[in-house]
């Protein structure tokens, strides 16, 4: 019943938060700066969740403990000689030996994508407002 709740906690937000971003694709209205540093947000915050993902892999903070609940063998030797792949910031390992890694294989492509698309956003939301600023205004004639 826990899983179930903790579910609906993260999905009902989540599917507000979609709702909100999608609908100015449905009216047309996404052509403009706020759309694209509102979706840089969002990128940005699913890249800090996506690393956090990869960066806490495992059932415990004891990567010898998680390997073994995965049913995998620790190899300390292994380890010893690559001690600083998984204290690096990227790319994301948790290796247990030479062939078993504890963080998914998807977070390290994700981490790139979601931060390339958050750069280009941010990149579309300065040049939509630098084109929009330049653009010549329409005089109004009076009678």
């Amino acid at each position: 019943m826990g899983v179930i709740t903790t579910g609906l906690c993260l999905a009902v937000p989540a599917l507000f938060v979609l709702w909100l971003w999608g609908r100015p694709l449905l009216t047309g209205r996404w052509k403009t700066p706020g759309w694209f540093a509102a979706t840089a947000g969002l990128s940005i915050l699913a890249t800090a969740l996506t690393w956090f993902v990869g960066a806490f892999a495992g059932s415990s903070m004891s990567s010898e403990e998680s390997c073994r609940q995965v049913g995998v063998s620790y190899d300390s030797a292994y380890r010893a000689v690559h001690w600083r792949e998984s204290s690096r910031w990227f790319p994301l390992h948790d290796r247990c030996n030479a062939t078993y890694d504890l963080v998914p294989a998807w977070v390290n492509p994700a981490l790139v994508l979601l931060s390339l698309l958050a750069v280009l956003c941010i990149g579309a939301a300065v040049w939509l407002a630098v084109v929009r600023r330049s653009e010549p205004r329409p005089v109004a004639m009076s009678a």
